[in-house]
């Protein structure tokens, strides 16, 4: 039976395990995360934390033995079950450092199921650091007690994009030339979608006209402002949310 929580379980620590957890086992953390733990938080053997796996959900562990460069955490038993993700993706053109960081990790906040970086004509940044994107994912999951993060592709271009695009998801994309207001076509447009935001110059006319041609493309209009490329992303996602997603739950 799980040992009584040393405080109240909503204050303990959290952590990202990236292996499947299952109830008496034993987890080796690494030396960032066992540094973490015990130098930084200054915690003892028989201190007890959380862990998500992005697979089982959330998980309640003692921190069973203090090595000198990593530690050991005992499974003691299931707290949540992994969380139900609205089904979005955000399709976004990369843009320079530290903007790019803060999408990622606002749309995991936000509850994105899917992050998806396209190459369009005027887009600058042409590499991205799937890496450091997936740690700002699970640095927001940690702290914002989700047990799910958001599948991260690799870079694609704007025409794979649409070449191989789903027939039954509706793609939202921010318009610069037109489109309804975000709330008025999610009325008329139900089901799995994804949101295209484009890059810091916009689309190119033909770029326009191509994603225009898609038979389940929508163009919609995020206000009367001119927001950047970031708050856009942010943006389009919070509408749909509160509209589509499960904020009303």
């Amino acid at each position: 039976m799980p040992a009584t929580p040393a405080w109240p379980p909503d204050s303990l620590p959290r952590l990202f395990v990236d292996a499947r957890l299952e109830a008496d086992d034993e987890i080796v953390i690494d030396a960032a995360q066992a540094n973490y733990l015990v130098r930084v938080l200054r915690l003892k053997a028989g201190a007890q934390v959380k862990l998500f796996d992005d697979r089982t959900g959330e998980w309640l562990a003692e921190l069973a033995h203090i090595g000198k460069r990593d530690a050991v955490l005992r499974i003691e038993g299931q707290l949540r079950e992994r969380e139900a993700v609205p089904d979005l993706w955000l399709c976004f053109a990369p843009i320079k450092k530290g903007r790019i960081d803060w999408i990622v990790e606002k749309a995991c906040e936000l509850g994105v199921a899917r992050l998806v970086p396209v190459r369009t004509r005027r887009t600058i940044v042409d590499k991205i650091k799937p890496d450091r994107l997936r740690a700002h994912m699970i640095e927001a999951a940690e702290q914002c007690e989700r047990t799910a993060l958001p599948e991260l592709t690799e870079l694609t271009t704007l025409d794979a994009l649409l070449a191989e695009w789903p027939s039954d998801r509706t793609l939202f994309y921010a318009a610069e030339r037109g489109g309804d207001a975000f709330p008025t076509a999610l009325a008329n447009h139900g089901g799995p979608a994804a949101i295209l935001i484009g890059p810091e110059g916009g689309f190119s006319e033909d770029e326009d006209a191509a994603i225009q041609a898609m038979t389940n493309a929508v163009p919609i209009s995020l206000g009367p402002r001119i927001l950047r490329a970031d708050t856009a992303a942010i943006a389009a996602i919070s509408v749909w949310m509160a509209e589509r997603g499960d904020w009303g739950d």
